[in-house]
Protein backbone atom coordinates (compact mmCIF):
# COMPACT_ATOMS: atom_id res chain seq x y z
CA UNK A 1 0.00 0.00 0.00
CA UNK A 2 1.48 3.31 -0.85
CA UNK A 3 1.33 6.63 1.14
CA UNK A 4 -1.54 7.56 -1.07
CA UNK A 5 -3.32 4.27 -0.96
CA UNK A 6 -3.24 4.86 3.06
CA UNK A 7 -4.45 8.51 2.89
CA UNK A 8 -7.14 7.98 0.49
CA UNK A 9 -8.58 4.89 2.53
CA UNK A 10 -8.11 6.76 5.79
CA UNK A 11 -10.28 10.22 4.05
CA UNK A 12 -12.77 7.30 3.27
CA UNK A 13 -13.21 6.20 6.71
CA UNK A 14 -13.67 9.43 7.96
CA UNK A 15 -16.10 10.33 5.76
CA UNK A 16 -18.40 6.69 6.59
CA UNK A 17 -18.33 8.41 10.22
CA UNK A 18 -20.61 11.32 9.11
CA UNK A 19 -23.09 9.27 7.30
CA UNK A 20 -23.09 6.79 10.63
CA UNK A 21 -23.44 10.19 12.74
CA UNK A 22 -26.09 11.99 11.02
CA UNK A 23 -28.56 9.41 8.75
CA UNK A 24 -29.97 6.27 10.47
CA UNK A 25 -32.28 5.52 6.89
CA UNK A 26 -29.89 6.11 4.50
CA UNK A 27 -27.27 4.68 6.59
CA UNK A 28 -28.70 1.75 6.76
CA UNK A 29 -30.10 1.05 3.33
CA UNK A 30 -26.11 1.99 2.39
CA UNK A 31 -25.40 -1.04 4.28
CA UNK A 32 -27.15 -3.02 1.81
CA UNK A 33 -23.97 -2.25 -0.89
CA UNK A 34 -20.63 -4.21 -1.35
CA UNK A 35 -18.23 -2.46 0.42
CA UNK A 36 -16.21 -0.68 -2.46
CA UNK A 37 -19.93 0.94 -3.82
CA UNK A 38 -21.03 1.41 0.09
CA UNK A 39 -17.39 3.90 0.24
CA UNK A 40 -18.07 5.74 -2.53
CA UNK A 41 -21.70 6.44 -2.00
CA UNK A 42 -20.44 7.67 1.66
CA UNK A 43 -18.09 10.22 0.27
CA UNK A 44 -20.95 11.96 -1.56
CA UNK A 45 -22.98 11.88 1.08
CA UNK A 46 -20.02 13.01 3.71
CA UNK A 47 -19.14 16.36 1.01
CA UNK A 48 -23.23 16.78 0.95
CA UNK A 49 -23.41 16.86 4.38
CA UNK A 50 -20.72 19.15 4.83
CA UNK A 51 -21.28 21.79 2.65
CA UNK A 52 -25.04 21.02 4.20
CA UNK A 53 -24.29 21.97 7.54
CA UNK A 54 -22.22 25.65 6.53
CA UNK A 55 -25.67 26.86 5.63
CA UNK A 56 -28.01 24.80 8.01
CA UNK A 57 -26.87 26.40 11.42
CA UNK A 58 -23.61 25.28 12.67
CA UNK A 59 -21.31 28.05 10.85
CA UNK A 60 -23.85 30.62 12.60
CA UNK A 61 -23.51 28.98 15.52
CA UNK A 62 -20.11 29.20 15.48
CA UNK A 63 -20.19 33.03 15.20
CA UNK A 64 -20.06 33.02 11.59
CA UNK A 65 -22.34 35.99 9.82
CA UNK A 66 -23.96 34.90 6.25
CA UNK A 67 -21.15 36.14 4.52
CA UNK A 68 -18.67 34.47 6.51
CA UNK A 69 -20.60 31.45 5.94
CA UNK A 70 -20.96 32.27 1.78
CA UNK A 71 -17.18 32.49 1.58
CA UNK A 72 -16.72 28.71 3.82
CA UNK A 73 -19.00 27.42 1.21
CA UNK A 74 -17.17 29.01 -1.67
CA UNK A 75 -13.88 27.67 -0.31
CA UNK A 76 -14.58 24.08 -0.03
CA UNK A 77 -16.67 24.74 -3.53
CA UNK A 78 -13.16 25.64 -4.76
CA UNK A 79 -11.23 22.50 -2.80
CA UNK A 80 -12.98 20.28 -4.61
CA UNK A 81 -12.89 21.59 -7.59
CA UNK A 82 -9.24 21.35 -7.14
CA UNK A 83 -9.06 18.24 -5.77
CA UNK A 84 -11.23 16.79 -8.49
CA UNK A 85 -8.17 18.15 -10.92
CA UNK A 86 -5.55 17.14 -8.61
CA UNK A 87 -6.38 13.86 -7.06
CA UNK A 88 -5.72 15.39 -4.03
CA UNK A 89 -6.98 17.59 -0.94
CA UNK A 90 -5.78 17.68 2.90
CA UNK A 91 -9.61 17.80 3.58
CA UNK A 92 -9.87 14.57 4.36
CA UNK A 93 -13.99 14.38 2.78
CA UNK A 94 -13.05 16.50 0.17
CA UNK A 95 -9.91 14.29 -0.92
CA UNK A 96 -12.49 11.11 -0.50
CA UNK A 97 -15.25 12.47 -2.42
CA UNK A 98 -12.66 13.92 -5.37
CA UNK A 99 -10.89 10.46 -5.36
CA UNK A 100 -14.56 9.11 -5.98
CA UNK A 101 -15.45 11.40 -8.72
CA UNK A 102 -12.23 11.07 -10.71
CA UNK A 103 -12.57 7.52 -10.80
CA UNK A 104 -16.60 6.94 -11.37
CA UNK A 105 -17.24 9.90 -13.64
CA UNK A 106 -19.03 12.43 -11.35
CA UNK A 107 -17.99 15.88 -12.56
CA UNK A 108 -18.53 19.79 -11.85
CA UNK A 109 -21.55 19.08 -14.08
CA UNK A 110 -23.02 17.94 -11.03
CA UNK A 111 -21.47 20.12 -8.15
CA UNK A 112 -21.93 23.00 -9.55
CA UNK A 113 -25.50 23.22 -9.37
CA UNK A 114 -25.07 21.80 -5.98
CA UNK A 115 -23.15 24.12 -4.48
CA UNK A 116 -25.62 26.86 -5.89
CA UNK A 117 -28.43 25.51 -4.88
CA UNK A 118 -26.26 25.53 -0.89
CA UNK A 119 -25.68 28.95 -1.69
CA UNK A 120 -29.26 29.66 -2.10
CA UNK A 121 -30.13 28.81 1.22
CA UNK A 122 -27.55 31.35 2.76
CA UNK A 123 -30.40 34.14 1.98
CA UNK A 124 -33.97 33.67 3.18
CA UNK A 125 -36.30 31.23 1.21
CA UNK A 126 -39.65 31.99 0.23
CA UNK A 127 -40.41 30.01 -3.25
CA UNK A 128 -43.46 32.09 -5.04
CA UNK A 129 -43.51 29.30 -8.17
CA UNK A 130 -42.87 25.79 -9.54
CA UNK A 131 -40.23 26.80 -11.23
CA UNK A 132 -37.88 28.26 -8.33
CA UNK A 133 -38.67 24.87 -6.46
CA UNK A 134 -37.05 22.85 -9.11
CA UNK A 135 -34.24 24.84 -10.02
CA UNK A 136 -33.42 24.36 -6.46
CA UNK A 137 -34.25 20.87 -6.04
CA UNK A 138 -32.29 20.11 -9.21
CA UNK A 139 -28.97 21.60 -7.23
CA UNK A 140 -29.82 20.09 -3.70
CA UNK A 141 -31.01 16.75 -4.57
CA UNK A 142 -31.20 15.63 -8.10
CA UNK A 143 -28.14 15.72 -9.54
CA UNK A 144 -26.81 14.36 -6.26
CA UNK A 145 -29.07 10.98 -7.19
CA UNK A 146 -27.18 11.58 -10.25
CA UNK A 147 -23.85 11.14 -8.34
CA UNK A 148 -25.40 7.98 -6.40
CA UNK A 149 -25.94 6.31 -10.21
CA UNK A 150 -22.29 7.26 -11.50
CA UNK A 151 -20.84 5.38 -7.86
CA UNK A 152 -23.49 2.51 -8.80
CA UNK A 153 -22.01 2.54 -12.40
CA UNK A 154 -17.97 2.57 -11.57
CA UNK A 155 -17.11 4.54 -14.05
CA UNK A 156 -19.39 2.41 -16.86
CA UNK A 157 -21.54 4.06 -19.26
CA UNK A 158 -24.46 2.58 -20.30
CA UNK A 159 -26.16 2.86 -23.61
CA UNK A 160 -28.19 6.79 -24.50
CA UNK A 161 -31.44 5.33 -23.60
CA UNK A 162 -31.20 3.33 -20.89
CA UNK A 163 -28.68 6.25 -19.23
CA UNK A 164 -31.43 8.76 -19.92
CA UNK A 165 -33.84 6.33 -18.30
CA UNK A 166 -31.57 5.65 -15.18
CA UNK A 167 -31.27 9.81 -15.05
CA UNK A 168 -34.43 10.19 -14.91
CA UNK A 169 -35.21 8.08 -12.14
CA UNK A 170 -32.06 9.08 -10.28
CA UNK A 171 -33.16 12.69 -10.46
CA UNK A 172 -36.91 11.51 -9.43
CA UNK A 173 -35.53 9.87 -6.09
CA UNK A 174 -33.40 12.58 -4.94
CA UNK A 175 -36.56 14.70 -5.66
CA UNK A 176 -38.65 12.77 -4.24
CA UNK A 177 -36.25 12.36 -1.09
CA UNK A 178 -35.82 16.31 -0.66
CA UNK A 179 -39.89 16.77 -1.02
CA UNK A 180 -40.71 14.76 1.87
CA UNK A 181 -37.29 16.42 4.17
CA UNK A 182 -39.53 19.61 3.36
CA UNK A 183 -42.79 18.73 4.58
CA UNK A 184 -41.14 17.02 7.74
CA UNK A 185 -38.97 20.06 8.26
CA UNK A 186 -41.61 22.42 7.91
CA UNK A 187 -41.79 24.13 10.77
CA UNK A 188 -38.18 24.09 11.52
CA UNK A 189 -37.19 25.26 8.09
CA UNK A 190 -39.45 28.13 8.64
CA UNK A 191 -39.04 29.44 12.01
CA UNK A 192 -35.00 28.44 12.44
CA UNK A 193 -33.91 29.15 8.87
CA UNK A 194 -36.40 31.72 7.78
CA UNK A 195 -37.30 29.44 4.64
CA UNK A 196 -40.51 28.24 2.72
CA UNK A 197 -39.87 26.21 0.08
CA UNK A 198 -43.39 25.27 -1.19
CA UNK A 199 -45.15 27.26 -3.03
CA UNK A 200 -48.98 26.75 -2.24
CA UNK A 201 -48.09 25.47 1.11
CA UNK A 202 -47.85 28.81 3.87
CA UNK A 203 -45.77 26.69 6.95
CA UNK A 204 -47.31 29.05 9.08
CA UNK A 205 -50.73 27.77 8.52
CA UNK A 206 -50.59 24.49 6.34
CA UNK A 207 -53.53 22.97 5.08
CA UNK A 208 -54.17 19.21 4.16
CA UNK A 209 -55.38 19.60 0.94
CA UNK A 210 -52.17 21.91 0.25
CA UNK A 211 -49.96 19.14 1.53
CA UNK A 212 -52.02 16.24 0.12
CA UNK A 213 -51.02 18.38 -3.40
CA UNK A 214 -47.23 18.09 -2.57
CA UNK A 215 -47.68 14.37 -1.71
CA UNK A 216 -49.67 13.62 -5.15
CA UNK A 217 -46.22 14.79 -6.94
CA UNK A 218 -43.41 13.51 -4.59
CA UNK A 219 -45.36 10.13 -4.80
CA UNK A 220 -45.90 10.27 -8.66
CA UNK A 221 -41.71 10.49 -8.69
CA UNK A 222 -41.34 7.75 -6.48
CA UNK A 223 -43.44 5.68 -8.86
CA UNK A 224 -41.10 6.52 -11.94
CA UNK A 225 -38.02 5.69 -9.60
CA UNK A 226 -38.83 2.51 -8.64
CA UNK A 227 -39.65 1.56 -12.27
CA UNK A 228 -36.40 2.28 -13.07
CA UNK A 229 -34.60 0.62 -10.11
CA UNK A 230 -34.23 -2.93 -12.27
CA UNK A 231 -32.29 -0.81 -14.85
CA UNK A 232 -29.80 -0.31 -12.03
CA UNK A 233 -26.62 -2.76 -11.31
CA UNK A 234 -27.86 -5.74 -9.51
CA UNK A 235 -25.71 -4.90 -6.55
CA UNK A 236 -27.43 -1.60 -5.84
CA UNK A 237 -30.90 -2.59 -6.16
CA UNK A 238 -31.32 -3.39 -3.04
CA UNK A 239 -30.20 -0.47 -1.28
CA UNK A 240 -31.99 1.84 -3.87
CA UNK A 241 -35.22 -0.21 -2.51
CA UNK A 242 -34.79 0.35 1.00
CA UNK A 243 -34.19 3.73 0.62
CA UNK A 244 -37.29 4.29 -1.62
CA UNK A 245 -39.20 2.23 0.53
CA UNK A 246 -38.33 4.25 3.73
CA UNK A 247 -38.97 7.29 1.85
CA UNK A 248 -42.66 5.62 0.61
CA UNK A 249 -43.17 4.93 4.50
CA UNK A 250 -42.10 8.48 5.36
CA UNK A 251 -45.06 9.80 3.00
CA UNK A 252 -47.75 7.43 4.21
CA UNK A 253 -47.15 8.87 7.35
CA UNK A 254 -47.18 12.28 6.46
CA UNK A 255 -50.24 11.89 4.62
CA UNK A 256 -52.09 10.40 7.57
CA UNK A 257 -50.64 12.90 9.62
CA UNK A 258 -52.70 16.28 9.86
CA UNK A 259 -51.70 19.06 8.28
CA UNK A 260 -51.86 21.27 11.30
CA UNK A 261 -48.97 18.99 13.33
CA UNK A 262 -46.84 19.13 10.80
CA UNK A 263 -46.07 22.52 12.23
CA UNK A 264 -44.81 21.18 15.16
CA UNK A 265 -43.66 17.53 14.61
CA UNK A 266 -41.04 16.00 12.09
CA UNK A 267 -42.72 12.66 11.25
CA UNK A 268 -40.39 9.32 11.31
CA UNK A 269 -40.11 6.00 10.80
CA UNK A 270 -39.61 3.66 13.86
CA UNK A 271 -36.68 1.81 13.88
CA UNK A 272 -38.33 -1.40 13.85
CA UNK A 273 -40.22 -0.64 10.97
CA UNK A 274 -36.90 0.73 9.04
CA UNK A 275 -35.17 -2.73 9.86
CA UNK A 276 -38.38 -4.50 8.55
CA UNK A 277 -38.30 -2.34 5.15
CA UNK A 278 -34.58 -3.21 4.71
CA UNK A 279 -34.95 -6.88 5.47
CA UNK A 280 -37.90 -7.00 2.89
CA UNK A 281 -35.64 -5.38 0.42
CA UNK A 282 -32.45 -6.96 1.08
CA UNK A 283 -34.96 -10.83 0.96
CA UNK A 284 -36.42 -9.27 -2.10
CA UNK A 285 -33.56 -9.28 -4.11
CA UNK A 286 -32.04 -12.20 -2.94
CA UNK A 287 -29.02 -10.90 -0.83
CA UNK A 288 -29.98 -12.22 2.25
CA UNK A 289 -29.53 -15.45 1.18
CA UNK A 290 -26.80 -15.15 -0.96
CA UNK A 291 -25.01 -13.50 1.39
CA UNK A 292 -21.99 -15.42 3.65
CA UNK A 293 -23.47 -15.77 7.03
CA UNK A 294 -20.81 -14.01 8.97
CA UNK A 295 -21.73 -10.68 7.17
CA UNK A 296 -25.73 -11.74 7.58
CA UNK A 297 -24.48 -11.54 11.45
CA UNK A 298 -22.58 -8.43 11.00
CA UNK A 299 -26.08 -6.12 9.57
CA UNK A 300 -28.54 -6.57 12.29
CA UNK A 301 -31.04 -4.65 10.12
CA UNK A 302 -31.57 -7.86 8.12
CA UNK A 303 -33.01 -9.77 10.90
CA UNK A 304 -36.18 -10.73 10.47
Amino acid sequence: MTGLDLYTATARRASATVIEAYSTSFGMASRLLPPQMRGDIQTVYALVRVADEIVDGPGAESGLDTAACRDVLDALEREVERAMQTGFSADLVVHAFAETARRVGISVDQTQPFFAAMRRDLDPVAFADERELRSYVYGSAEVVGIMCVRCFLGGRRLPDAEARRVARGARALGSAFQVVNFLRDLGADADALGRAYLPGLDPAHPTDEAVARVLDRLEGELRLARATIPSLPREARPAVLAAHDLFAALARRIRATPAAELRSRRISVPRAEKAAIIARAAVGAGLSRSMPARERAARPELAR
